[in-house]
C-alpha cells in the first residue's frame, strides 16, 4: 500500500492496479470562499495549489472513495471534484446517504450496502463504516458528520480512513478493538468564527495516536483557512509525547510506502 496525499483531506490510496481517490477539492488556489469571516483576512479557499504532479497522479485513479459532502463540505468535494469525476465516469463509492445526492450531479454512484456492522465486499476485501462527530454543540448540530472507513485487503495492511471527526469514545473503542495497521486522521483543529474545534486538533491527534498501535497519518493541514494547526506543531507535539516515529505528516504531493505485517 502505499498513500499520496494531494492536498487537505484529498488522498489516493495506491493499491496495485487499484488507485483510490479520496474525498477530491480540486479546485484552484483561491476559487473557494472563506471559512472564517470575523477574522479580519477572509482568506479563500484553498490557501495552497494542488502540488506539482497532480494531473499525473490524478490520471492513476480507479476509484473514489466519499467520507461526507452534503451540507457545503467543499473541503471534501468541490465543483471541480464533481466535474473530474463525472468527466472521466469513476466510480463513486459513498455511503447510502450520499447516494441519492451525488446520482443528482451526474457521477456513477456505487453506494455501499446498508448495515452489516462486520462490512461489506470492496474491491477484493472488505469495508465498514465508523461513524463521525464533526463538531458538539450548536455548530455540531447543523454539520454534516459523514463516516470514516475500515478498509482490509488481501496482502495489504488495515486502515482506518477517518473523515472529519473530532475523537469521541466510539471512536477510541473502534481503534482500541480493530487496531488498524495505519490510521488517517485529520488533524487541522478546525474551527469556525463560533464553536469549538470540528475536527482532531493537536492533543487529540496525540490521545489518538496513544490509543493506536500502528502508523498514525495526519491529513487536512495548511491547506484550509479555519484549520490553525500546522505540520511543525504537530511534528513537535508528537516528538514531546514520544510518539514521533509512529506519527507521520505528509507534505503535500508526498508518497508513504507501508507493507502488510
Amino acid at each position: 500500500m502505499r498513500i499520496t496525499q494531494l492536498r487537505n483531506a484529498t488522498l489516493i490510496l495506491h493499491l496495485g492496479d487499484r488507485h483510490v481517490l479520496i474525498d477530491p477539492m480540486l479546485a484552484p488556489r483561491g476559487a473557494l470562499p472563506p471559512l472564517r469571516l470575523l477574522d479580519g483576512v477572509r482568506e479563500r479557499n484553498p490557501t495552497v495549489a494542488l502540488p506539482a504532479g497532480a494531473d499525473g497522479l490524478l490520471d492513476q485513479v480507479t476509484h473514489c472513495l466519499i467520507t461526507h459532502c452534503q451540507k457545503g463540505h467543499f473541503d471534501h468535494l468541490d465543483t471541480a471534484g464533481k466535474r473530474w469525476l463525472r468527466e472521466r465516469r469513476i466510480p463513486v463509492i459513498c455511503t447510502p446517504h450520499d447516494a441519492p445526492y451525488l446520482r443528482q450531479r451526474g457521477l456513477r454512484v456505487e453506494a455501499l450496502p446498508e448495515g452489516h456492522a462486520e462490512g461489506v465486499p470492496f474491491l477484493k476485501g472488505g469495508i465498514r463504516t465508523v461513524r463521525c462527530t464533526h463538531g458538539h454543540g450548536l455548530v455540531g448540530r447543523f454539520m454534516e458528520h459523514g463516516v470514516g472507513y475500515h478498509i482490509t485487503l488481501p496482502g495489504e495492511p488495515s486502515l482506518y480512513l477517518a473523515g472529519d471527526t473530532v475523537l469521541t469514545p466510539e471512536i477510541e473503542a473502534f481503534v482500541q478493538q480493530r487496531q488498524p495497521q495505519i490510521c488517517v486522521v485529520p488533524g487541522g483543529g478546525a474551527r469556525f468564527d463560533v464553536g469549538g474545534d470540528i475536527i482532531m486538533g493537536l492533543e487529540q491527534v496525540v490521545a489518538f495516536t496513544r490509543l493506536a498501535r500502528g502508523t498514525v497519518v495526519v491529513n487536512h493541514l495548511e491547506a484550509i483557512s479555519h484549520c490553525p494547526v500546522t505540520r511543525l506543531q504537530l511534528r513537535a507535539a508528537a516528538n514531546d509525547a514520544g510518539l514521533g516515529a509512529r506519527l507521520r505528516v505528509p507534505a503535500d504531493g508526498e508518497t508513504l510506502d507501508f507493507d502488510a505485517a
